[in-house]
């Protein structure tokens, strides 16, 4: 299977599209439906939007603006943000939304087994918060200000033993900062995963998604790849040519 490129849109309050610097400063990127129109011509493999501040502003999902964005996006679609119920899943799935993307909720993970006995496991994507690098790394949740007191692989090893069908592990000290993911941390807990793990925090270039993919990351997800470019991280909406990755993947030229 051809490994997969995930662009990673941020939403705030104000719905507007952001990119955030290792979970604090943000900059403004655009409107989230003008994007999805400039990916769904850059045939991206799917598009993961995550409102970065529904669980601090306790809000619930807004499932008239995701009906809307899932009527624009032509590839798959995954969201999180504000999900603390089976019923908000549901209705999630019903605006048209594919995946639904567990943060903070994810801790509780008879929540998570309900979600993937009711929807499958296909559709329930935990994502886990991690600041540091191998056995120091920590796990937090509501958007890096609470930690968890569990070690990184057990808990990760305990959402797909709940039903997880997928784990996006995302680095918090390395959010927006486009040096490179925390390679460490991927290729460890790839290791110890059947279901795919997402790689997510870092990335600025190609040869970063290329990285991720080679230590064993099923996918590269990324806001910076996508929408910065050059020194100065100019906005851009890109998608790298997934042959081209392929073939460095491959150590090709």
């Amino acid at each position: 299977m051809r490994p997969r490129l995930i662009p990673v849109l941020l939403l705030d309050s104000s719905r507007r599209l952001v990119k955030t610097v290792r979970f604090g400063k943000r900059t403004y990127v655009g409107d989230p439906l003008n994007v999805i129109r400039l990916f769904n011509e850059k045939e991206v493999d799917e598009i993961f939007v995550l409102d970065i501040d529904a669980t601090s502003d306790r809000r619930t999902p807004d499932l008239g603006f995701l009906r809307e964005l899932a009527s624009e996006c032509f590839m798959p679609l995954a969201y999180g943000g504000g999900i603390t119920s089976l019923e908000q899943c549901e209705q999630i799935s019903r605006a048209g939304i594919e995946k639904i993307v567990l943060g903070t909720s994810s801790e509780n993970k008879g929540f998570v087994s309900d979600v993937s006995k009711n929807m499958g496991s296909q559709s329930v994507v935990a994502c886990v918060d991690v600041f540091g690098s191998g056995v120091s790394a920590r796990c937090f949740t509501r958007s890096g200000k609470s930690p968890i007191n569990i070690d990184l692989i057990r808990h990760c090893v305990e959402l797909q033993e709940a039903g997880a069908g997928e784990i996006v592990l995302q680095s918090i000290d390395r959010d927006g900062t486009r040096s490179g993911y925390n390679v460490e941390l991927i290729r460890m807990l790839a290791s110890q995963l059947a279901v795919p793990l997402v790689a997510l925090g870092g990335a600025g270039e190609a040869t970063h998604l290329v990285e991720a993919l080679k230590v064993g990351a099923s996918a590269a997800a990324s806001g910076s790849a996508f929408i910065f470019v050059g020194r100065l991280r100019a906005v851009l909406i890109n998608s790298p040519d997934p042959a081209a990755i392929e073939m460095l993947i491959r150590g090709g030229s």
